[in-house]
């Protein structure tokens, strides 16, 4: 298959074009249809010539995600389980954004994508992990999880917990065109997959959503999440654009993280924090500690006093994530009156500190949890 043209930046659009004797204006015609219209085939690129399409369809593909199942949860939340060209699954999840998230206006929208198919990582909590890793993201696809998730006119309303669509009746997302504003205003990485381990694709893909041309998502509203690969934390330190980063920590002493992320035996906090303080002088942006409380495991009260010292030393915020269940797994969430006295506590040891109110635990929103579900329903009556 040739390659998709959602993963060639403009320079290399307008550089293609030129062997082609075609004038530059063509580049921006093609990147309206693209990223504004977004656009599914090539025959609906009215404004260019045929003989150009021809040549677009024979030298580039034009891959479009493939709904399989759609989530709504009361809180307006909404997952989507996309089905790739090679028959695998991903998840992204649309968060209404309330000030527990980022900050963030309450009119806005987070859209959490995924960067690979499954996880090696194998954090014990995690559905990403539980059937291994299968393989990364192209750049397309990563892109792509944007565009399909704005062209299915997510401002309709979504009944709670309806499924939208089944496995059994899947559907090609593919309206007409769209040319209203932009539905994603935030983007966090921090669905299905490491996203460091991904990096090259990852960081391409960002540039294309972050361009005016593409899909113009200011860098400072995209959060890189990582379960704490200390060099590519230096590696993106380096890189110019001002993404934000977040850290999967989960447990703030190494027995904690020990117990659950395996990640930690090979990149220890002290190794961590080192890479994680030199990305905050180069960059000098506040990092974020996501910390998910799990009931008996990391909430304990006594655990505030090393978060709260790891989040000083790292001039970092604290984003505190009660557990969402997984099935066959035997964590659990922690009563919500722990949840708000680990808040209080960390607030009282000076520290920024945020609750994430119920966000899609009804939708089975932790990651990967859909994709599982459905593919054991395949692996039971594989009609699909």
């Amino acid at each position: 298959m040739p390659p998709d043209i959602k993963a060639l930046t403009r320079e290399e659009l307008e550089a293609r074009f030129k062997t082609w004797g075609e004038p530059a204006f063509r580049v921006a015609q093609l990147l309206d249809w693209l990223y504004a219209r977004r656009a599914t085939n090539w025959d609906a690129m009215s404004n260019l010539p045929k003989n150009l399409r021809a040549q677009l369809r024979e030298s580039f593909s034009l891959q479009i995600l493939e709904l399989a199942r759609k989530q709504g949860s009361p809180d307006t939340t909404q997952k989507f389980l996309w089905r790739l060209a090679d028959g695998a699954f991903i998840e992204s999840v649309l968060i209404p954004a309330n000030p527990a998230l980022y900050g963030e206006a309450s009119d806005r929208h987070t859209l959490c994508i995924s960067t690979q198919v499954g996880c090696a990582y194998g954090c014990k909590f995690c559905a990403s992990g539980l059937d291994g890793w299968k393989r990364n993201l192209g750049v397309h696809e990563i892109v792509e999880q944007v565009l399909a998730v704005e062209r299915a006119g997510c401002h309709l309303p979504v009944a709670g917990g309806q499924l939208e669509t089944a496995a059994s009746e899947p559907a090609i997302f593919n309206p007409q065109p769209a040319t209203a504003d932009r539905i994603v205003n935030n983007l966090v990485v921090m669905g299905m997959g490491e996203p460091l381990a991904n990096y090259d694709h990852l960081i391409a893909a960002l540039k294309i959503l972050n361009a005016p041309w593409g899909g113009g998502i200011g860098a400072r509203r995209i959060t890189i999440s990582t379960s704490g690969l200390a060099p590519q934390i230096r590696k993106l330190a380096v890189e110019p654009l001002q993404f934000r980063l977040a850290i999967s920590l989960h447990g703030a002493t190494d027995e904690v993280r020990n117990r659950i992320m395996p990640v930690n035996k090979k990149y220890p906090l002290t190794e961590l924090a080192a890479a994680c303080e030199d990305y905050q002088k180069l960059k000098g942006r506040m990092i974020t500690l996501e910390y998910i409380l799990i009931a008996g495991i990391n909430d304990a009260l006594e655990q505030t006093r090393p978060l709260a010292a790891l989040a000083k030393r790292l001039y970092a915020k604290v984003n505190l994530i009660p557990y969402n269940k997984v099935e066959d797994l035997p964590w659990v969430r922690p009563a919500e009156e722990v949840c708000e006295r680990f808040l209080t506590a960390l607030e009282k040891l000076g520290v920024t500190a945020t609750l994430r109110r119920e966000k899609g635990g009804d939708i089975d929103a932790a990651c990967g949890q859909l994709r599982l579900k459905t593919e054991r329903e395949l692996a039971k009556s594989p009609v699909i």
